[in-house]
């Protein structure tokens, strides 16, 4: 019985080949390449998890979790701004929830509530654009609850 290769199989979960499709056969050099760039980052991930391994710096299943997670984290990060920029900064009449919430994968509620103050003020920092004026005050202003 062999053992499993973690890094290549690590490798190959970061970096799945593409399978064929009917589409393939309209444009099969480009998925031929598109393949060969899978296998390529499939080989450099493998060999980077290795060399990290054996520096002792983390073994490549903990890291790659550690590594979705954190990107996973900056998506949901990228989605409250994305919200709060349809809802609050475009002009002359914001997204509709609906619309927001079918391309996020939310509920309308969901939207409604994913961003806040903080997230305006990122977008506002962003893209040097004014929000719109806002219904509720702001819990972290100071001058708020004074």
């Amino acid at each position: 019985m062999s053992r499993r290769d973690i890094f290549t199989d690590v490798a190959a979960i970061l970096h799945p080949l593409p399978q064929p499709t009917e589409a393939v056969e309209e444009d099969h050099d480009g998925f031929l390449e598109w393949r060969r760039q899978a296998a390529e980052d499939q080989r450099d991930t493998a060999e980077s998890l290795r060399l990290s391994w054996e520096e002792g710096d983390q073994d490549p299943l903990i890291g790659a979790l550690s590594s979705a997670r954190r990107a996973k984290e900056e998506a949901e990060q990228q989605i409250r701004e994305l919200l709060a920029y349809g809802r609050e900064f475009v002009q002359p009449r914001p997204y509709t929830l609906g619309d927001l919430a079918a391309a996020a994968g939310m509920s309308i509620s969901g939207v409604r509530t994913a961003y806040g103050h903080r997230d305006v003020a990122q977008v506002a920092d962003a893209t040097g654009a004014k929000p719109r004026q806002w219904r509720a005050p702001d819990p972290d202003d100071s001058e708020a609850t004074a």
